[in-house]
């Protein structure tokens, strides 16, 4: 788990209430053992099931992940196992290429890949087969057994291949931006203007915040029925490489946090909302733990590894959750209502902002390709904010910040929006409307799903 520079008092939100206010100078407290999955009763069901050779397997290997753990404190994102199980891997004195033979060892211990038929039992099959594999590419990466290479990274850890897009490819994006935007200097800097118009003051975050939750969950509810007690926290922090980040802490339970290093926008609220709430990663966490581990016994779910193909699933579906949640035109039309109003901006400019950023996400794909030159060697690193101004209009403290962030974690930054286009062509395939959608999208949330099995 990352630790936070500087972080804000936890403040429970409740069901009724929603809080968001912050305060300086203290840690945020590790992401809690929550009541851990009793060992005997996992050991039992296993023998029921007859998969005694899978239970064995999941156990090592979440093992394994807790050991590499020690070696990247970025890679453990969430554990609600065991207690015991984290306890002994800290005392863990295998190296990075100790666990590689081990994870491959592992692999060989599965049965045959199966049938891609769809079922829970398949794709728990293909899962672990998968997430093992990237795990030993990891490991290897930290032993220094492999070079650095943006394709191979995306491949290993992530079961996907990116496509590859020329800069001129973004170019009628950027005309039509100029366009909208029409004065001197660098389109990049009139956007950042045009775009600080639209910041939320700082005494409106919490009831902007609030609002947009609020609708994020209630609309989610409407389709996805959650676990009882499932709550969250909400924390304010600076210094990061990321905008808003969702530590999971088991018993559906969150601890979400928001950069405030950075100013934050009026449609940040819902995309914040959702990505990180409902019907993003809290979500999604609370319906594996509650489908997988808690129903199932499936105890590799009770572990979660940030460079693994689980993370596009989890970065893509947080991504299009936001659209799920407000098709169409229904994110611009609450925000107007709603959102707007209570920040104290001009309602009417609404659909002109909403357009204008539609078209620079659009342009976050050639953040992937800058991120791809940059992991290769083929710029070097103080190209890398300048492209990232010129080709996703970022301000200067941004791109330096998303270039942060690719040292940080490489090919990660394709889970967002090749992510979402998986997600997306998952769950539209053969759905005809919005209830259909839901569904697809709950039973993607609720299984063990990968980029590479996401056609059973």
């Amino acid at each position: 788990m990352k630790r936070v520079v500087k972080a804000a008092c936890l403040i429970p939100v409740l069901a009724a209430s929603l809080f968001f206010v912050a305060c300086e100078g203290k840690e945020p407290q590790e992401a809690k053992l929550q009541k851990a999955t009793d060992v005997e009763a996992v050991l039992a069901a296993d023998k029921r099931n007859g998969d005694m050779s899978m239970g064995s397997v999941a156990r090592d290997y979440v093992a394994l992940v807790l050991e590499l753990g020690n070696h990247d404190k970025s890679y453990v994102d969430a554990y609600y196992g065991p207690a015991q199980w984290r306890e002994q891997a800290e005392q863990s004195q295998a190296s990075p290429a100790d666990i590689a033979k081990r994870g491959s060892a592992l692999i060989a211990q599965l049965p045959g890949e199966g049938t891609a038929d769809g079922s829970l039992d398949g794709l728990r099959l293909h899962y672990l087969r998968t997430q093992l594999a990237a795990l030993v590419a990891h490991a290897r990466s930290l032993a220094g057994e492999s070079e650095r290479n943006f394709v191979k990274e995306a491949r290993e850890l992530y079961d996907t291949e990116p496509p590859r897009q020329d800069y001129s490819s973004f170019d009628p994006l950027l005309q039509e931006l100029n366009e909208l935007l029409p004065g001197e200097g660098p389109l990049s800097t009139r956007v950042q203007a045009f775009r600080q118009r639209y910041e939320i003051p700082a005494d409106k975050l919490q009831g902007v915040f609030d609002a947009a939750i609020a609708e994020c969950r209630l609309r989610t509810k409407h389709y996805i029925p959650l676990p009882q007690d499932e709550n969250f926290a909400l924390e304010y922090v600076s210094d990061k490489p990321w905008s808003g980040y969702n530590w999971y802490q088991g018993s559906s339970h969150s601890l979400i946090q928001v950069n405030r290093g950075l100013p934050i926008t009026i449609d940040r609220a819902i995309d914040l909302g959702c990505h990180e709430g409902y019907p993003g990663h809290h979500t999604y966490n609370a319906l594996l733990e509650q489908t997988l581990v808690k129903e199932h016994g499936w105890v590799e779910y009770s572990v979660y590894p940030l460079f693994s193909p689980q993370s596009l699933i989890a970065e893509g579906s947080a991504n299009y959750g936001i659209e799920l949640a407000f098709p169409g035109e229904e994110k611009t039309h609450f925000e107007m209502k709603v959102l707007y109003p209570l920040a104290g901006l001009d309602p009417q400019s609404a659909p002109k902002y909403d357009r204008v950023m539609a078209l620079v996400d659009k342009l976050s794909f050639a953040g992937n390709e800058i991120a791809r030159q940059y992991i290769d060697g083929e710029i070097a690193a103080d190209q890398v904010a300048a492209l990232f101004e010129k080709y996703t209009l970022m301000s200067p403290a941004k791109a330096k910040q998303r270039k942060d962030f690719v040292d940080a974690y490489g090919a990660y930054v394709i889970n967002y929006n090749w992510g979402k286009k998986l997600v997306a062509d998952y769950v539209e395939r053969d759905t005809n409307s919005a209830e259909e959608r839901w569904q697809r999208f709950a039973k993607l949330l609720s299984s063990p799903r990968l980029p590479s099995s996401l056609d059973w």
